[in-house]
């Protein structure tokens, strides 16, 4: 029997015939295994990612999952992308995390833009047209008409770099009206509405955003005893590291997801009645030559 051998031979005899074809089914084994690992690989580093989105948590987790996930999975299904809401346990944690540069996408306010751009360069997409304000509330009982009457007060904060309800009051308080108060940090904007309502303090910081959304009890309680000058809004934001692709494709689809009122219902929860495309030039590069970073309160770490 002439069998043609695995090496350029002829066989010749049975036994090497049986032995070549040995040989040949372990060498296609072989092949097939490492063939087999090649599109193993191959499948694994060409699977979609999870695109990170964090969101500052200036609501409960439960009110940020609620008004966020309809839209990234609407997000989804447009650009054929996966994304992940993160919401941090605070806005000092959020803040650690945005400037280690952890999340691909972040919805933050106007200064952590400015902080973030610095840091990390993250590049904002999107925004709302209306301007932000923050306010400063008082109970309504409360005879003081002006700031002034805050001089050497405790006032209540959600967090030191909240921008519309606490860095920019501050600096304001600071600068402008040269009062000088004695802050506290309670973490959340309904704590800083409850803890004047309460009596603990004499003022609180927020946006007109939270305090609609707190109780009539509360809100009844306190008035407004100054409005800020309005800036820029919170954007949503890229790591550079997203491709420039994906950060148009994310841009365009939010943009017509909003324009259409098949899908603009979804983002009725989240602040964006009209959404304009951002710019860090334009629309947050202003707030640096206020000098607010010297009332930044840098997280821990």
């Amino acid at each position: 029997m002439n069998t043609s051998h695995p090496f350029g031979k002829r066989c010749s005899t049975a036994a090497c015939s049986i032995e070549c074809r040995g040989r040949r089914t372990v060498v296609g084994g072989l092949i097939g295994a490492g063939l087999a690992a090649s599109l193993g690989v191959a499948r694994a580093q060409t699977a979609p990612r999870k695109w990170s989105v964090w969101v500052v948590p200036q609501f409960r987790a439960e009110v940020i999952h609620r008004a966020w996930t309809p839209v990234l999975q609407k997000l989804s299904q447009v650009t054929g992308q996966s994304f992940e809401l993160t919401v941090a346990p605070s806005i000092p944690a959020f803040e650690k995390a945005l400037l280690a540069g952890e999340p691909d996408l972040a919805y933050q306010n106007p200064y952590h833009q400015v902080m973030s751009r610095r840091a990390q360069g993250y590049i904002p997409l999107v925004r709302d047209k209306k301007l932000l304000t923050g306010i400063l509330l008082v109970r309504r009982d409360d005879p003081i008409t002006a700031t002034s009457g805050l001089d050497q007060k405790t006032v209540a904060f959600p967090a030191p770099n909240a921008f519309g309800a606490s860095l920019w009051i501050r600096a304001l308080l600071a600068e402008r009206d040269k009062v000088t108060i004695r802050p506290s940090y309670v973490k959340t904007h309904s704590n800083a509405y409850r803890s004047v309502a309460s009596g603990l303090s004499a003022a609180a910081g927020g946006i007109n955003l939270t305090f609609e959304e707190e109780p009539a009890e509360v809100r009844n309680a306190l008035r407004i005893l100054m409005e800020t000058p309005g800036v820029a809004p919170h954007p949503l934001s890229a790591h550079p590291r997203v491709p420039v692709a994906l950060r148009d494709s994310i841009s365009q689809a939010l943009l017509a997801m909003a324009g259409d009122p098949a899908t603009r219902q979804a983002m009725d929860d989240i602040p964006w009645q009209n959404l304009v495309a951002a710019d860090h030039d334009r629309d947050y590069r202003p707030l640096e030559q206020f000098g607010l970073e010297k009332y930044v309160v840098k997280p821990d770490g």
